[in-house]
């Protein structure tokens, strides 16, 4: 059985990763979907939270061969404990791949873990995390660009934000 792992913080996910999640899925027989818990960083949803609402966006597509969790490790120690041999990666722009070619090499020294970059969908690839909460923060519609269930999720999160 050939494991892949999707990592990321998905904070929140956003209908490009669920795009390379439900593609990834078609080529491995298991995905396991990993939000990683970085202590540099203070996310704006909850690690319970973004691993709920991964599975909720999933469920309704029926993927019997994704799994979702989350680590505060090191995502290759996540790969030796599932199995995993490959950690796919998608990719918007070539900032992307700078960015990730170095993590994907010290990946590879650190477990052999090969990292597979898969580009993102045209219609998709501008949108990121950091652009929708930008949108929300300032009033826009980011409906299409994440899950339908992170909408009021991000408007509430927001209130909360602002009223602090």
């Amino acid at each position: 059985m050939t494991i892949a792992v999707c990592p990321g913080s998905y904070d929140p996910v956003t209908a490009g990763h669920l795009d390379v999640i439900e593609r990834c899925a078609r080529f491995f027989d298991e995905v396991h979907v990993v939000v990683a818990v970085n202590a540099a960083k203070t996310p704006m949803f909850s690690e319970a939270t973004r691993v709920d609402v991964i599975r909720r966006a999933l469920v309704k597509d029926g993927y019997d061969n994704i799994k979702v969790a989350s680590t505060e490790g090191l995502i290759t120690d996540y790969c030796r404990q599932v199995g995993a041999t490959v950690i796919v990666k998608g990719l918007r722009q070539n900032g992307d791949y700078e960015a990730e070619l170095g993590m994907a090499l010290v990946n590879r020294k650190l477990a052999g873990i090969e990292t597979l970059f898969l580009p993102a969908d045209p219609i998709l690839e501008h949108i990121s995390s950091s652009i929708v909460k930008d949108v929300a923060r300032h009033g826009g519609d980011v409906t299409g660009m994440v899950p339908d269930c992170v909408v009021p999720m991000l408007v509430e999160a927001l209130q909360s934000e602002s009223a602090r």
